[in-house]
């Protein structure tokens, strides 16, 4: 299994990436997905070059397919509780309504911005057979539906080391059960403060000094 960056790390490293020559649907994705090279109108390879992410960060996915549609008709027969339609996130795979698919990389608001592959980096050119791999912002009434994979938990590090300005007051607070961090024993010095995380800091304090 793979991690929604890991997905994402593999398809940016794409890029850029063109099929060769124009026009001839010949790409590395394709031969992979086909076993052999591969060239003409019969071959467009947006959804290879998903496929092709995915089983490079280790995670093959359940349909293996050219086909934008089956890969989401399977999907909502199989795994309904995995096809959205709003309230997309990183990683999610989107069935575009004009035929074509991408892994999204970022949401807001009415647009998402997913890595494309077969596709044109602006609007003059063919957006579902243009040939090279894009990151393109698409307003969101142009999908279809999101499918979102299965993805492993991302294991965040713990964010326990202060920086040198605040280390010696890190380490007061720690030393004198002011700053315990959570169950795991992370600290989490960066985050953003609660006011009923503030309080609780505030009433420990007030008990050391003995006004509790």
């Amino acid at each position: 299994m793979a991690t929604t960056k890991g997905v994402l790390d593999v398809a940016r490293k794409e890029l850029g990436v063109k099929e060769s020559p124009a026009n001839s649907n010949n790409v590395k994705y394709n031969t992979w997905y086909y076993g052999k090279s591969v060239s003409g109108s019969a071959y467009p390879w947006c959804m290879c070059f998903v496929q092709w992410c995915f089983a490079r960060a280790d995670m093959r996915l359940p349909c293996v397919t050219a086909s934008c549609g089956e890969l989401l008709n399977w999907y909502k027969r199989n795994h309904p509780d995995q096809v959205k339609t709003s309230a997309p996130r990183a990683g999610d795979i989107v069935i575009y309504t004009f035929g074509h698919t991408g892994i999204v990389e970022s949401a807001s608001g009415n647009s998402i911005t997913a890595i494309e592959g077969n596709t044109s980096p602006g609007s003059s050119g063919s957006q579902s057979n243009g040939g090279m791999v894009c990151r393109r912002t698409r307003q969101t009434y142009t999908v279809k539906a999101y499918i979102r994979p299965n993805y492993d938990k991302e294991v965040k590090p713990m964010d326990n080391t202060p920086s040198p300005a605040h280390k010696e007051a890190v380490e007061w607070a720690k030393k004198n059960g002011i700053l315990t961090g959570n169950s795991s024993g992370d600290l989490m010095l960066s985050q953003t403060l609660t006011r009923q995380q503030m309080c609780t800091m505030l009433y420990r304090f007030a008990k050391k000094i003995g006004k509790v």
